[in-house]
């Protein structure tokens, strides 16, 4: 059986990792632990712009930390942070700007963040762009959760019709996925919510609308010793 080691951003993701992500591994005969990263700090932006992670220097401490507590040759070692907000001494940050096409953006600051970590273990995975890209893989079902919003829902689920796909949903600082599900629902907590929408969702209806999530969970899948 192979070991899994998640390192994730935040409470949100940690909690999607354990609950949801963990039982599907399960069945690959994949074992799945997960921790969260030390943010850091990180003085040049405020704090309601701030990423979970906010200092990379912190989060690849934790990480070769980790890497060094197992060892092992069937151990295996991956990610699960925000674009959203990355922090500007993430490895490739400033090279990663020359990219318009997301994808290929992603790709870049993946390939750089896996060299920075030069661990064969270890599989760098960047959502695009947060975690609630996966929720407006099919954002109607904010109607189970929360009452009064069908209106704006329903404008929420317009916005996303127009993107092929919800990773392809910009990161502004007011068009970002979790922006748009606040403009819609201020009630929404990502800490509260955001596991309970996605497991209604569910993993195989997201993969379907999110082919950087879904190549990453294949990857994750077919990991060999």
């Amino acid at each position: 059986m192979i070991r899994l080691h998640i390192i994730a951003e935040g409470q949100t993701e940690e909690t999607f990792i354990r609950d949801l992500l963990s039982e599907h591994l399960g069945g690959f005969n994949i074992s799945t632990d997960v921790r969260c990263v030390n943010p850091g700090s990180k003085p040049k932006r405020s704090r309601a712009d701030r990423g979970g992670v906010l200092n990379y220097e912190n989060a690849k401490k934790d990480i070769q930390r980790w890497l060094r507590e197992d060892k092992n040759k069937d151990a295996r070692f991956t990610s699960m942070f925000d674009l959203y907000a990355l922090p500007d001494n993430f490895p490739g940050f400033d090279e990663a700007k020359k990219y318009s096409n997301p994808y290929e953006k992603i790709q870049y600051l993946e390939q750089a963040f896996g060299a920075d970590i030069s661990d064969y273990r270890f599989l760098p995975y960047i959502q695009l762009h947060e975690f609630e890209a996966l929720i407006l893989s099919e954002p109607s079902r904010l109607n189970n959760i929360f009452e009064g919003y069908e209106e704006a829902i329903e404008q929420l689920v317009k916005e996303c019709e127009g993107y092929e796909s919800p990773e392809l949903i910009n990161q502004g600082k007011t068009t970002a996925p979790s922006k748009r599900i606040i403009q819609a629902i201020p009630v929404y907590s990502k800490t509260s919510d955001g596991l309970t929408i996605v497991q209604s969702i569910g993993l195989d209806n997201i993969r379907s609308k999110c082919p950087h999530f879904n190549q990453w969970i294949a990857r994750l899948e077919n990991f060999q010793v």
